[in-house]
């Protein structure tokens, strides 16, 4: 089944479409409209195995509101956009709870929470929604362009490197994480900012430019522009699509959680149904076919899959439970300051 909207609407023609009461299974009566706020990949997928049964059991019609974190998140900070259910990186979904922006969850609605590895469970506390996937954020590189195998975040400290990687700006998702990876490398047990920064001064000669969308890198590494850099596993197939040999490491240091989460918007008409359909995500049949297509790594613990449909993405209790999480609090608390003094002392 091919939705007939899966673009991004104008805010006034999303808030006409939303409806005002709860949905019922009755087909005589008019569906009602759940707005989704996520991102554009992948939606012939969400549309037939996601969207498509949902609304067919629910007599829901789901309104899709498409764009990345930071321009979704706006759109309801400015509350310019009605919408129900919306999926965000654990980073920019800390910011939304801080402002007040997303409801309390009701768990009991939400059965298959039980079912998640603890990390996805409540990656931000018990009132807010939980992680629908999950994956790790280490190092990617092409081993005919280097002399030796990369195993480890300090290897990208290497000379042999120079002027052959890319890092994360400090804005992306993943620059917090790599700001700690700077950290572990200058020995710190535990976090040290002005540590963290005099390592990632002496990591200026190896790196071409920041990178702040995953296409970016994915373009440097295939017109050999680098040969590696920090990089979230859930995108290897694109690396592998232009270079076939591309490796995919967890640093010996240890690599970083991702979590994607999914939470119910304040002020939502359509509460009790945004939660169902969160429910329903995480379910094992959902969890299953979208790991499978490799879409998402699976949160739920009941997903069987074999080393093949494994390959490529983030999956088994042993590694997830290895995955370092940042408490993404403080992260949002040192955000600004970091910012700075990234755009100061590292940024070219």
């Amino acid at each position: 089944m091919k939705k007939s909207i899966t673009v991004t609407l104008s805010m006034a023609a999303i808030t006409a479409l939303v409806g005002c009461g709860q949905s019922g299974s009755d087909p005589s009566e008019a569906p009602t409209d759940l707005v989704i706020s996520t991102w554009g990949f992948a939606e012939d997928f969400f549309n037939e195995e996601v969207y498509a049964p949902f609304e067919e059991e629910h007599n829901v019609n789901i309104v899709v509101d498409i764009g990345n974190n930071a321009e979704r998140l706006n759109r309801i900070r400015q509350g310019t956009a009605t919408i129900d259910v919306i999926y965000l990186s654990d980073y920019y979904a800390q910011q939304g709870i801080d402002e007040g922006l997303f409801a309390n969850i009701d768990r009991s609605r939400i059965p298959a929470i039980e079912d998640l590895y603890d990390l996805a469970q409540a990656p931000l506390g018990e009132e807010y929604g939980p992680a629908y996937t999950v994956g790790q954020f280490g190092i990617a590189y092409n081993p005919d362009e280097v002399e030796s195998p990369i195993t480890s975040w300090s290897d990208l400290w290497d000379e042999a490197l120079a002027n052959n990687i890319t890092l994360p700006n400090i804005t992306a998702t993943t620059g917090p994480m790599f700001l700690d990876a700077a950290s572990i490398v200058a020995g710190e047990e535990t976090f040290n900012e002005d540590a963290a920064f005099d390592q990632l001064n002496t990591l200026k000669g190896n790196v071409v430019k920041e990178y702040d969308r995953t296409s970016d890198f994915v373009n440097m590494f295939s017109q050999g522009e680098i040969v590696a850099g920090p990089f979230m596993e859930m995108y290897l197939k694109d690396l592998l699509a232009a270079i076939p040999g591309t490796e995919f490491v967890t640093p010996s240091e240890g690599a970083y959680a991702v979590l994607n989460t999914v939470n119910v918007v304040e002020g939502s008409n359509n509460k009790e149904l945004a939660e169902e359909f969160i429910n329903w995500h995480l379910s094992k049949e959902v969890q299953e076919a979208s790991a499978k297509a490799k879409i998402d790594s699976p949160v739920n613990k009941l997903v069987e899959l074999s080393s093949e449909e494994a390959e490529g993405i983030t999956y088994g209790e042993d590694t997830i439970n290895e995955l370092k999480l940042l408490d993404m609090e403080f992260v949002n608390e040192q955000s600004a300051q970091w910012i700075d003094r990234w755009n100061r002392e590292i940024a070219n």
